[in-house]
């Protein structure tokens, strides 16, 4: 897994996956944004609930020197085990919305 091309389409069919999954309740949905310009990739939450106004990322991650940066996972199994089962090796992925202390203690992830 050297690709960075591979990557990318990688990251953009497991975003996409979670848009076509209808939400219980409220009148919102999921809205994946991608920009491969500057490797950023990330799943929104838009819409209405009870009358509260819906809007915020799920999934965050960028692509920085050949490693995938999860700044933010809001996925209930986590993105990085869907990454991982798609083949992104451990050693490339970041998981950013630890602190750099936790991500020390997690050897089998990229620290930075």
């Amino acid at each position: 897994m050297d690709s960075l091309e591979e990557i990318r389409t990688i990251i953009e069919s497991i975003l996409l996956e979670y848009t076509k999954i209808p939400y219980a309740y409220g009148d919102f949905h999921s809205e994946a944004i991608f920009d491969r310009v500057r490797d950023r990739y990330v799943l929104m939450n838009v819409g209405w609930d009870n009358g509260r106004r819906v809007h915020g990322s799920l999934v965050h991650i960028d692509i920085i020197d050949g490693k995938l940066w999860i700044q933010r996972d809001g996925l209930e199994h986590g993105v990085a085990s869907e990454l991982i089962e798609a083949g992104v090796p451990k050693s490339r992925i970041v998981l950013a919305f630890k602190s750099p202390e936790v991500r020390k203690m997690i050897p089998e992830f990229a620290v930075a």
